[in-house]
């Protein structure tokens, strides 16, 4: 199974970064362009250990549904989400957060398994993992911007 490993330096707190990483509207805003949005389950704010979220998003020109539960939460260390309903055969993201000395880093771990057999890894290995792994770096782009400035402060009350 494909394994697309990030890790991102940011210079603010862990515990920042947790939760905007966990945040619905950060969700949204990161892939805007993909016409997201949070259709069932928790739709705003915080995502919690046992929740779930379904999101529609439109993605290799086609309309998608996409239902994750969060399983596993450590605050403000990790969280995992797994795919409960999807187009993927299988998909597992980890989130870690570890604190270094002037600010932390955000480890994501995704694996997943692309449908259709041979098929699915060709076209996996030529063109599918570079999109998620691209996918994803919209998001912590966006994470890193909310937390290395104020932003932050108009998505989560302190």
């Amino acid at each position: 199974m494909p394994t697309i490993h990030l890790t991102t330096f940011i210079a603010a707190p862990a515990n920042i970064v947790f939760d905007l990483s966990r945040h619905v509207s950060v969700h949204k805003e990161a892939h805007v362009v993909n016409k997201t949005e949070a259709v069932a389950g928790t739709r705003f704010g915080l995502l919690e250990k046992g929740e779930t979220i379904t999101w529609k998003s439109f993605h290799l020109f086609k309309e998608r549904l996409q239902r994750v539960k969060i399983v596993e939460m450590i605050k403000p260390e990790m969280y995992v989400e797994v795919q409960l309903q999807g187009d993927l055969t299988m998909f597992r993201h980890e989130h870690h957060f570890k604190l270094i000395d002037n600010g932390m880093l955000m480890i994501d771990l995704l694996t997943y398994e692309f449908p259709y057999g041979q098929l699915g890894r060709l076209f996996n290995a030529v063109y599918f993992n570079q999109y998620m792994e691209k996918y994803l770096q919209q998001k912590i782009g966006l994470i890193k911007n909310y937390a290395e400035t104020d932003r932050w402060k108009k998505l989560l009350v302190r």
